[in-house]
C-alpha cells in the first residue's frame, strides 16, 4: 500500500452515509497518536470551563484518581470507535458515559462543548503537526460521528456541520474561558499524570514542554506563566518534524485502537467495558453535586 492509497479510499467514501468507517480508518490507522494527543488536549481544555473544571475537581476524580479516570475515559470512547453505535460493546459505552454524566447537573450548554473540543481541537492539531492536514471528508466524517454520539447522549442543539462545530467552540471559550482554583488543581494533576509516563528526570522537562503547546487563552484562564519564545519554538518545531518523518514511513497495515496505548496503565489483565468509569452515589464523596433532573444528556439508545 502507498502512502496515500488510503486517503484515497477514504474519498471514496460518503461522509454522510460512511462517517463511521471514514472515522476509525482516519483515527485507528492514519493518525492514531495525533488523535490520542489531539482527544487529551479536547478534554484539558473543556477544564478551562469554571463550571466543568469546578465540577471535575469536586469529584476527585481528576486529581485522586487521574490515571483511572484518564484509562477509562480512553477506553469508552475507544469502545464506540471499534464496534460502532449498534454494537453491543459500543452501546454499553454509551450507557456508562451517560450513567456517569446524570449523575451530575451538567448544562447542555456544557455539554454541547465538550462534544465540540472532539471535532474541532483533532482538526486543529493534526493541520498544524500531523504529517498531512485532513481531507474534507474526514472533516465531515467526524462532525457526523460525534453528531451521533451527541444524539445518544441526549444532547440538544447540536452543530450539523464543522464549521458549526467551530462556530460554537470559539465563541463558547471566548465566553466562558476564565479561572476557577479548582480548575487549575485538575490542570495541574492532568500535567503530573502526563509526565508520569516517562522516566521522572524527565518530569519538569516533559511539564514545560506541555505547557509550551498551550495557547494564550489556555495559559491565561489557568494563570500559568508564559512559556518563552525559544521553548514553544523548540517544542512545538519537534512535534512538526516528528510529522514530517511520519509521512516518510510506510503507511500503518493494521488498525491501533486507544486500548493498545502505552499510556493506558490500570488493566494489564484486561478489563470489562460495563464496569468503567464511576459509580457516584448522590450525597458521597464522587458525586457532590446532587441531580435535580435538568442535566442534557439522559440516554438515548
Amino acid at each position: 500500500m502507498k502512502r496515500f492509497e488510503r486517503l484515497e479510499q477514504i474519498r471514496r467514501l460518503d461522509p454522510e452515509r460512511d462517517y463511521l468507517e471514514i472515522y476509525r480508518l482516519t483515527t485507528t490507522f492514519e493518525f492514531p497518536w495525533d488523535y490520542t494527543r489531539a482527544l487529551e488536549l479536547a478534554l484539558y481544555r473543556t477544564y478551562a470551563v469554571p463550571s466543568i473544571g469546578r465540577l471535575l475537581a469536586q469529584t476527585a476524580e481528576l486529581t485522586d484518581r487521574t490515571q483511572k479516570r484518564y484509562d477509562d475515559t480512553a477506553l469508552l470512547l475507544d469502545a464506540i470507535v471499534e464496534h460502532g453505535f449498534a454494537g453491543e460493546e459500543g452501546r454499553t459505552a454509551i450507557r456508562r458515559i451517560n450513567q456517569m454524566h446524570r449523575s451530575y447537573d451538567i448544562s447542555n450548554d456544557d455539554m454541547r462543548y465538550v462534544l465540540c473540543t472532539f471535532v474541532v481541537v483533532p482538526k486543529r492539531w493534526i493541520d498544524t503537526y500531523g504529517w498531512r492536514r485532513l481531507s474534507r471528508h474526514e472533516t465531515a466524517a467526524a462532525a457526523m460521528y460525534y453528531r451521533t454520539l451527541g444524539q445518544h447522549m441526549g444532547i440538544k442543539e447540536i452543530p450539523g456541520s464543522y464549521e458549526e462545530f467551530e462556530n460554537v467552540l470559539d465563541a463558547y471559550e471566548e465566553a466562558n474561558f476564565g479561572w476557577d482554583e479548582g480548575a487549575r488543581s485538575v490542570s495541574d494533576a492532568t500535567l503530573d499524570l502526563m509526565a508520569s509516563w516517562y522516566p521522572s528526570p524527565l518530569a519538569p522537562l516533559l511539564r514545560k514542554a506541555t505547557v509550551a503547546l498551550l495557547d494564550e487563552p489556555l495559559l491565561r484562564a489557568f494563570r500559568y506563566e508564559e512559556p518563552d519564545a525559544l521553548t514553544r519554538s523548540l517544542v512545538r518545531g519537534a512535534v512538526r518534524l516528528r510529522g514530517r518523518a511520519v509521512r516518510l514511513m510506510p503507511p500503518r497495515r493494521a488498525p491501533h485502537y486507544a486500548r493498545q496505548n502505552r499510556e493506558i496503565k490500570g488493566y494489564p489483565d484486561g478489563y470489562v467495558v460495563a464496569e468503567l468509569g464511576s459509580f457516584p452515589v448522590p450525597g458521597v464523596r464522587g458525586c457532590p453535586v446532587p441531580h435535580k433532573g435538568t442535566s442534557a444528556n439522559a440516554p438515548v439508545e
